[in-house]
């Protein structure tokens, strides 16, 4: 029987990242309730941290060995510059492993510069490990395809060099591109939506519809600024934020938010939780948080939007706690629709907002006279190739679908991004939606 100590390095990596994932299971389901909060916050975080560092790992091996190890042999392996070139790619990689433990050390009111270039070579290395792994793929379909007939010579060494370089080179076109795309302010995405049963005297009635700011180790108070000063612009009268805002504690990162109290659409201003306020663990300070802005969070409950025009014409305004709450054991969470839509009937126009699009769709399987849920958390895949999983991953993926004859379910791309400070594929959006009366 092979020993631990026998087992190749990619090996150990994965059983290493077995065990953290054991750990991280364990924690949820018997220290859930034995730990305080901040206890619970932290392990969770450095569970998370070290899982994906651990899987990672085997990455990261594979691209030194692509564009490092594979140049060891040839002539310039003793020169300067390839020296400058080790160097290079070993405080990348470092770069890479060290975002995660940013959310734990490096939040404040402006991000600061290691953490913006953390996830920058993040969101490259993830990049980088697509185009490895997708010209190492073609490389063994020539190799079939040519039925290997030719013996290993120049070409084939040429061949080899000119995979890693030809990804790094990709990697870095692409980094540049994504890092220009989000650094542009959103793009306003107006769009009309026909309500059923939405009174005539709230007809044009105007939403804007924010999600996944992600306030912390790259998102600060500037941008958040710059997203008040757009939807203000707008003149909503009804603004909505559906989850992700912030994956710091509220306590560490109050001085970013305080844009949010600027905020004055005369319906109000509404939040529901996403995945993210609950990585936090620290969802009651945030709500207390918000409400000091004016901002009124839906906790599985719903209010009344009654028109400016006519007080007995309203519709229904629901929110449901994110999933996650579920699955992470957070005590007094998690979605609870009947509780949600309680006092809501299929007399009036019923609008619901919930985080995860997948929530869209089980809330509609139970309440199918919803008419429109307003999602968001895919970020549009964000960046190239995430895009793809993202998009498989969710039933609802980025835009507006009509699910039947009467309801339709919306789902931003996001207002600003995760993390890496790149988006390829995808644009961040404030959506400002138009009700329409039928």
């Amino acid at each position: 029987m092979i020993s631990f100590k026998q087992l190749p390095i990619e090996a150990k990596a994965a059983v290493a990242a077995g065990v953290v994932f054991f750990s991280m299971m364990l924690s949820r389901s018997y220290l859930a309730e034995k730990l305080d909060f901040r206890t619970r916050r932290w392990l969770l975080r450095l569970q998370m941290a070290l899982f994906a560092n651990t899987l990672m790992l085997m990455g990261s091996l594979h691209v030194w060995r692509s564009t490092v190890t594979t140049f060891i042999r040839s002539s310039a392996a003793s020169s300067f510059c390839f020296m400058l070139w080790k160097i290079a790619v070993f405080m990348f990689l470092a770069l890479a492993h060290s975002s995660f433990f940013t959310l734990l050390f490096l939040v404040a009111e402006e991000p600061y510069f290691f953490s913006l270039a953390a996830y920058t070579c993040l969101g490259a290395y993830i990049i980088l490990i697509f185009f490895l792994f997708t010209l190492g793929s073609v490389e063994q379909a020539y190799k079939f395809l040519a039925g290997r007939g030719a013996k290993a010579g120049t070409g084939n060494k040429s061949r080899t060099a000119l995979k890693p370089v030809l990804a790094v080179l990709l990697t870095v076109v692409l980094t540049v591109v994504g890092l220009l795309n989000a650094s542009q302010p959103p793009t306003v995405n107006s769009v009309e939506i026909p309500v059923h049963k939405l009174p005539s005297t709230m007809n044009n009635l105007k939403v804007v519809l924010l999600s996944d700011i992600h306030l912390g180790p790259t998102v600060g108070k500037t941008k958040l600024a710059m997203i008040v000063r757009m939807v203000k612009a707008l003149k909503p009268d009804i603004t909505v934020i559906v989850g992700d805002l912030s994956d710091a504690e509220a306590k560490i990162i109050r001085p970013a938010v305080e844009p949010l109290g600027e905020l004055d659409s005369p319906l109000g201003t509404y939040f529901v939780t996403g995945n993210h306020e609950y990585y936090t663990s620290d969802v009651s300070n945030w709500f207390e948080l918000l409400k000091s802005f004016n901002i009124q969070p839906l906790h599985n409950e719903n209010v009344r939007i009654v028109s400016p025009k006519s007080t007995s014409d309203w519709f229904c305004l629901a929110g449901v706690d994110d999933i996650e709450a579920d699955v992470l054991r957070y005590l007094g969470h998690g979605m609870d629709l009947k509780k949600a839509l309680r006092g809501c009937s299929s007399e009036h126009a019923i609008v619901l907002l919930a985080h995860q699009p997948i929530a869209a769709k089980w809330a509609l399987q139970e309440r199918p006279d919803i008419n429109l849920i307003l999602s968001g958390h895919t970020h549009g895949g964000q960046i190239f190739p995430l895009n793809a999983g993202a998009y498989l991953l969710n039933p609802f993926f980025v835009g507006l679908y009509q699910v039947g004859q009467n309801t339709f379910v919306y789902v931003s791309p996001g207002t600003m991004y995760y993390g890496i400070p790149m988006r390829l594929g995808s644009r961040a959006e404030i959506t400002e939606i138009i009700l329409r009366s039928p």
